[in-house]
């Protein structure tokens, strides 16, 4: 039978079976593995509010908190949301990570 992808759409290699989890948007079912993971870290307060606070706070020099959120993307969400691209046939045989990636890996080198 043809394969679309090397790895089957998963990361599992020699493990058996993977843990489900649910997709933070539609709650679908899906396996660890497969599911498009993102770490977001956003400021507790949007942009426009964090100047009055900085204003109105009785400390001076008091940093807003952060939130940070693991969230993981079955594969339809993750496309519909633009999270991931649907590539060629010729382009999916690329196994280098995105330029975003290549940034963060020079930068903790």
């Amino acid at each position: 039978m043809t394969v679309k992808r090397r790895s089957h759409g998963r990361n599992k290699k020699g493990r058996g079976h993977t843990a489900s989890i649910r997709c933070s948007n539609c709650a679908k079912m899906c396996p660890k593995d497969k599911a498009c993971k993102r770490f977001i870290v956003r400021n507790m307060v949007e942009q426009a509010a964090v100047r009055d606070m900085t204003d109105a706070s009785a400390l001076a020099g008091y940093v807003l908190p952060k939130m940070y959120l693991k969230i993981a993307y079955c594969i339809s969400c993750a496309i519909h949301s633009r999270q991931v691209r649907v590539r060629s046939v010729v382009t999916r045989k690329i196994r280098t990570p995105p330029r975003k990636l290549q940034r963060m890996q020079q930068k903790k080198n």
